[in-house]
């Protein structure tokens, strides 16, 4: 960074800039207009936005829209299933050039050292990665994960330059009941952002969770629970995640006067959505689509979320914002020409131009440790005809609780198919204890074969629907095989994988292979009667004890509304 005499010399025009942008028309987030004008830019600083600045270097944007660069105010990099370097050049062209990310996935798996390892990862990237630290490591009591942080854990880390505060609350319960262990982590935190989490928390139950200084909420998926968040004073971020999508419904939320405690966030987006529809930048785009006034969904993407995190140099082109820019064709196809990054062009026509660093291979220990399968651990003794299932809602992480009839073969419940009631199970991964807890699920679709994953929020223990007890066996063996990653298979073998050897949640390998790999077995699974947009996504979720309503751990079926255990059988 140059010395501040300078920035200022340079800001009077009293210096030759490095960098003059002409003939743009900014959107100006702060005061809600576009305009004509020029900007100029000394080291990685905006330090002048009108006419008459000489730059060493000049470029003409002919009569285009640019915006500050955009940012993600919630995601797990973990999700894109790839690591941060692949991360960036995936969503730097789309023009985000900052995010905020909860490493809470691979805490789960590996904790302490899991966040240390995103962080490393983070550097000498052209992207603005700050962190929000894990505050629910494991998410409940109700599952096994290969971590446990406390408060003293995580204490150090809020030290850290990029370390904004505590990540999304999920444990709405401890703080209610005010459990030791959440309101330490509240406690240390409280100078600090603090996220929430809080489904469905509504009236003093939801004032009792704000008074602990809880500032936002991204899991808002009606109006209703969104006004009432707030006129309590949280900010909304909107999400439009894979597997859950609530930008469409939340957007008549959004008014003028309201707009500046909203904000948008994706939490979790698979490769070949970021890939074919975008980032923040397919958010924005949207909510001009559906009506929302073009600034206003800008700033919902820039200054909105700068401000709520008390970031001061980003969301804005202003003088002493960083050069973090985004270049428009226009407001109606929004497509993303030039991308700068502390001013340096670094993208252009959707293809990053930057050089990346070199870096040594990550060096993390394996995930994976599970017991010994001989195949009858998967048996399902019937204890009566009617059962608890997991009713599957399409494009959402909740779930409703079912009492469905069941099949039963042998005095063994099995998948019924004719009816789309399969089995389901979920296999602890982490400390080779042999628990599998046993459910139905509702919606999915498959009418044979199985597929498993490693990836299963929050704890991410094996995750795995099937038809045939063979095939179920052989996609938990491939997993162990492979050291985490996703497998389907039929009785006859497997049939297609991907090896995610990070932790069981992420690849080595370029973004690219990895959305390829996911494509062709979406493909194996529509072609085996599913039907949903995203069924390894929404598979994902079902181990999820946060999110209502009826969800599978590997200590059994858990009745998120009650927070407790449940019986299969009815």
């Amino acid at each position: 960074m140059k010395k501040l005499e300078e920035l200022i010399m340079a800001a009077r025009g009293k210096i030759k800039v490095d960098l003059v942008l002409k003939n743009c028309q900014l959107i100006n987030v702060l005061s809600h207009e576009i305009y004509k004008t020029e900007i100029a830019v000394f080291d990685d600083k905006i330090v002048g936005v009108e006419p008459g600045y000489e730059g060493r270097e000049e470029i003409d944007l002919a009569n285009m829209y640019i915006a500050p660069g955009f940012i993600d105010g919630h995601v797990h990099i973990e999700s894109s299933m790839v690591e941060v370097p692949q991360f960036t050049r995936a969503v730097l062209p789309l023009g985000t050039t900052s995010v905020v990310t909860d490493p809470h996935e691979i805490a789960n798996v590996l904790g302490y050292e899991g966040i240390r390892y995103m962080m490393d990862s983070s550097k000498y990237n052209p992207l603005n990665v700050f962190f929000m630290l894990p505050s629910c490591v494991p998410s409940t009591h109700l599952e096994t994960a290969g971590s446990t942080l406390r408060a003293f854990d995580i204490f150090p880390f809020l030290r850290e330059k990029w370390v904004l505060g505590l990540a999304e609350i999920m444990n709405f319960p401890g703080v209610l009941n005010t459990d030791p262990e959440v309101l330490d982590k509240l406690k240390i935190s409280q100078d600090k952002r603090i996220d929430g989490h809080a489904p469905g928390l509504s009236k003093m139950d939801l004032s009792g969770y704000i008074i602990a200084g809880i500032n936002s909420d991204h899991e808002c998926t009606t109006v209703p629970e969104a006004q009432e968040k707030l006129r309590k004073g949280m900010y909304i971020m909107i999400r439009e995640g894979t597997g859950t999508k609530n930008l469409r419904d939340l957007l008549p939320l959004v008014t003028k006067e309201n707009c500046r405690h909203c904000l948008f966030v994706t939490d979790d987006r698979h490769p070949d959505d970021i890939l074919e529809e975008g980032h923040i930048n397919f958010m924005v785009k949207t909510a001009i689509q559906q009506g929302i006034d073009p600034i206003m969904a800008i700033q919902m993407a820039t200054l909105n979320t700068a401000e709520y995190f008390g970031l001061k140099e980003l969301g804005a082109i202003a003088p002493g914002k960083l050069a973090d820019m985004v270049v428009i064709d226009d407001l109606e196809n929004f497509n993303i020409k030039k991308v700068f990054k502390n001013g340096k062009l670094v993208a252009m026509n959707g293809i990053p131009i930057y050089d990346q660093v070199m870096r040594p291979q990550a060096t993390l220990r394996g995930s994976v440790n599970i017991r010994w399968l001989e195949g009858g651990e998967f048996d399902i003794p019937a204890h009566g005809e009617r059962c608890r299932v997991i009713g599957i809602v399409k494009d959402q992480i909740f779930t409703r609780e079912l009492i469905e009839n069941i099949k039963i073969e042998n005095d063994r419940v099995v998948s019924d198919t004719a009816n789309d009631i399969l089995r389901l199970y979920v296999v602890e991964r982490h400390h080779g204890s042999g628990r599998i807890g046993k459910g139905l699920i509702k919606g999915f679709g498959l009418k044979t074969g199985a597929v498993a994953l490693t990836i299963a929020h929050d704890s991410h223990n094996i995750v795995v629907v099937g038809v045939e007890t063979s095939a179920i066996v052989q996609a938990v063996i491939q997993l162990n095989k492979m050291g985490g990653g996703i497998a389907i298979t039929s009785s006859d073998g497997v049939l297609n994988s991907i090896e995610l050897p990070i932790a069981g949640l992420m690849s080595n390998k370029p973004l690219e292979y990895v959305s390829q790999k996911i494509k062709e077995m979406n493909k194996l699974l529509y072609q085996s009667g599913v039907q949903l947009t995203d069924p390894l996504m929404t598979l994902s979720f079902m181990a999820l004890p946060v999110i209502p309503q009826l969800k599978l751990t590997d200590q059994g079926l858990v009745n998120v509304d009650q927070f407790k255990f449940v019986d299969l059988f009815v």
